[in-house]
């Protein structure tokens, strides 16, 4: 969708050096929302830093990464019915999302196209361009959890029923918020361990704006995170999974920023 330029990479690159970084359901979780958004701010360009201080009250990608989903609770049709759709993707195994496109109630895809035009408008209001930027920061956040690009038959894996650490649970949760609980980390220290071990050689790997990347990434890790015994998920599923967790909110942060770097250039030209 976007190529990033030299320009934008440089940016992330010394801010890297500087710090050495279905139906409706809920991804990440609260935890795992904030950190993308506080690692993407540590990359943002001036003047995606510029826009930020401007539009949002709180000034934290942390805090409006996780709007979307607390505003789920406003009784109002807009968000329990019109922006239901918007946090997730279906690709059935095997397929490719430019295969199968969006509904006809749109996706997180059509809502984050919607959305970049929005920030980019000279004529839209603060109040459009705000809640643009905390569903921008927070659909790309979902887009690299694997299991919000659902295969279509079991909401995410919210069907999938298991039992992890010996408790009642479901895949999808697991995945959004248990494998990050267990480790008992609030989301600044997340964020700071996660920080310290992104490379600028990580960075250049990736290095992708487009959706349709993101999406074939998680169909590819959400195909092979199926427990072979859902009621014996703990410390080894942890084991082999987590890595990957940590690597996809790592990703997200990055790339949370590098949307941003470029929506807010070409909004400046």
């Amino acid at each position: 969708m976007f190529r990033i330029r030299q320009n934008t990479i440089k940016l992330l690159l010394g801010a890297a050096l500087s710090t050495l970084v279905a139906s409706p359901v809920w991804a990440w979780g609260q935890t795992g929302h904030r950190v993308t958004g506080a690692i993407a701010q540590q990359y943002l360009s001036p003047l995606s830093h510029a826009a930020l201080m401007d539009l949002l009250p709180s000034r934290s990608l942390a805090r409006a990464s996780t709007y979307a989903d607390e505003m789920r609770s406003n009784p109002s049709e807009f968000w329990q019915k019109t922006a239901s759709p918007w946090h997730y993707v279906s690709v059935p195994e095997g397929k490719h999302y430019h295969e199968v496109g969006a509904p006809k109630e749109g996706d997180a895809v059509t809502a984050l196209a919607a959305f970049t035009e929005t920030l980019k408008s000279d004529s839209a209001s603060v109040e459009d361009k705000q809640l643009a930027l905390r569903f921008i920061v927070h659909i790309i956040g979902d887009l690299h959890q694997p299991l919000h690009a659902g295969n279509g038959t079991d909401r995410g894996g919210n069907d999938v029923k298991v039992r992890f650490f010996w408790q009642d649970s479901n895949l999808h949760r697991v995945w959004d918020s248990q494998m990050l609980d267990n480790r008992q980390l609030s989301y600044t220290e997340w964020t700071n361990w996660l920080t310290k071990s992104i490379t600028a050689e990580d960075i250049r790997a990736w290095d992708s704006t487009d959706p349709l990347v993101w999406i074939t990434e998680s169909t590819e890790i959400r195909d092979t995170i199926y427990p072979e015994d859902a009621n014996r998920m703990s410390y080894d599923y942890l084991y082999d999974h987590l890595p990957t967790a940590e690597k996809r909110l790592k990703m997200a942060g990055i790339r949370i920023a590098l949307y941003l770097n470029r929506v807010f250039e070409e909004a400046n030209q």
